[in-house]
């Protein structure tokens, strides 16, 4: 069974066509080119994510090799904390503060919002059934049998 290999090069210089070459003979087949240049920034708005980019679900970050992603403790963290104040009816407003009071920053280090907590809560709906399993899921279901729901 094959199985593809692939390396990553900081490049100091363009590369040449000999160093093209000599990789395409050694049996690298080139994949994509990355480029990047610095543009003035003038504190407006970033630019839009270019098409096809996904973000990283929130909860979760790029493992050391690069090839897969892997749960991110202090978001995971987060998670869970919303997931009790969602089961304890805390308001949007209340998880901000409550979230703020433990320090708990966003993804980008700004404190948490009203905003920020709601568009949070659609990656809290995908990942809850991976925060309480087990022992720990069997002792939450029976609090939970004690909340009035719609009242």
């Amino acid at each position: 069974m094959k199985r593809i290999d692939r390396i990553r090069e900081k490049v100091a210089i363009p590369p040449t066509s000999v160093y093209l070459s000599k990789m395409h003979d050694a049996g690298w087949r080139l994949v994509a080119l990355e480029w990047e240049r610095e543009i003035e920034f003038s504190g407006a708005p970033e630019p839009p994510v270019e098409a096809g980019a996904e973000e990283i679900p929130f909860g979760l970050r790029i493992a050391s090799d690069c090839r897969h992603l892997e749960d991110d403790p202090l978001e995971t963290q987060t998670l869970k904390f919303l997931a009790e104040m969602v089961l304890q009816d805390v308001s949007f407003r209340g998880m901000a503060d409550a979230l703020n009071a433990r320090e708990y920053r966003t993804r980008d280090g700004h404190p948490w919002s009203a905003a920020s907590v709601f568009k949070l809560i659609p990656r809290l709906i995908e990942i809850a059934p991976r925060l309480l399993t087990g022992s720990e899921w069997e002792s939450r279901k029976k609090q939970l049998t004690h909340v009035t729901w719609n009242s």
